[in-house]
Formats: C-alpha cells, structure tokens, sequence
C-alpha cells in the first residue's frame, strides 16, 4: 500500500429486499470507486436485528485501501446507501443497506457526522465477526477484537 493510502474497515448490512444480493452489489460499486484502490470482503452472515427491528439482517465487512479522508468516504458511503433505497423514518428502522466506518486507518475523530473508531463495534457480533475474517488479529478498544466476541457469545450469527 503507498503512503497515501490507508485501510479503512466498514461494516454492511440490510434487512429488506433481497439484502445479499444487496451487499454484492455495493461492493461491486465499492471497487468502482474513485479513491478506493483495493476492496476485500468478508463472508456473509445472518444476524438478529440489535436494537432495530425487522427481518433478519445480511452482515459482511469490507476492507478498503482508500486515498479519500474520513469525511469524505462517508459521503461516499451515505451517497451509495441513498442510491439503494435507504430511508431513515426513525433510529434503527429497517433498511435496504447500511454502510457504518469502522475504522480508517489509526485515525481518531469526533466530528458530529462521524467517531472514529467506531464507539459501537466492539458490543456487536454482527460486525466483529466478519471484521475478524478480515483482521484476525485487530485490536479494538485496546483488547483483541477476538476477546470482545467472545464476551457477546449470546448474540446469534451465522455464516450464509
């Protein structure tokens, strides 16, 4: 990776329409992008909505080698969720996608649109599990992202 690239990690997800087929697109269109050199996935997985209602969810996570700042990649992202249907009727309504930054390289911030790393990630399997099939040995929160699933052994996920 050059100087000017970082890796940024985000997490995928949808619970309405045909959500897989959903997240294969947005990676496609994720690899499309300009400023985005390089996109890896994760496997998919099935989760329980947390905190949200709905059908299940379709999860993955996305490692990215990018040159675009923090803002600007979520743009990128919001832009792509606006692009397939994704409304925000209420906080954690049901949604055709959700694109959510995790981390963009070592970089912290706190900027009304954006924290960095994200403050959430480490209490939710659906997005530590497939973050670790990209980053085996990521640390979160200064503990093994490893450490942190296993302490949310009780919520349910599984491979599709």
């Amino acid at each position: 990776m050059s100087a000017d690239r970082v890796r940024a990690y985000i997490a995928l997800g949808a619970n309405l329409g045909d959500s897989a087929a959903t997240l294969k697109t947005v990676l496609d269109e994720l690899r499309q992008t300009p400023g985005i050199a390089a996109v890896t996935a994760s496997r998919f997985y099935r989760t329980a909505p947390v905190e949200a209602t709905g059908p299940d969810f379709v999860n993955a996570a996305a490692a990215l080698d990018t040159t675009l700042a923090p803002l600007e990649l979520l743009d990128v992202l919001q832009a792509l969720e606006l692009r397939h249907g994704r409304e925000r009727p209420y906080r954690n309504a049901p949604r055709t996608l959700d694109l959510d930054m995790l981390l963009h390289g070592d970089q912290s911030l706190e900027d009304p649109r954006l924290v960095l790393p994200h403050p959430r990630m480490h209490l939710r399997a659906f997005v530590l599990r497939p973050l670790l099939d990209l980053a085996p040995t990521l640390r979160v929160a200064g503990r093994p992202a490893a450490d942190w699933l296993a302490d949310i052994h009780d919520q349910p996920i599984s491979p599709l």
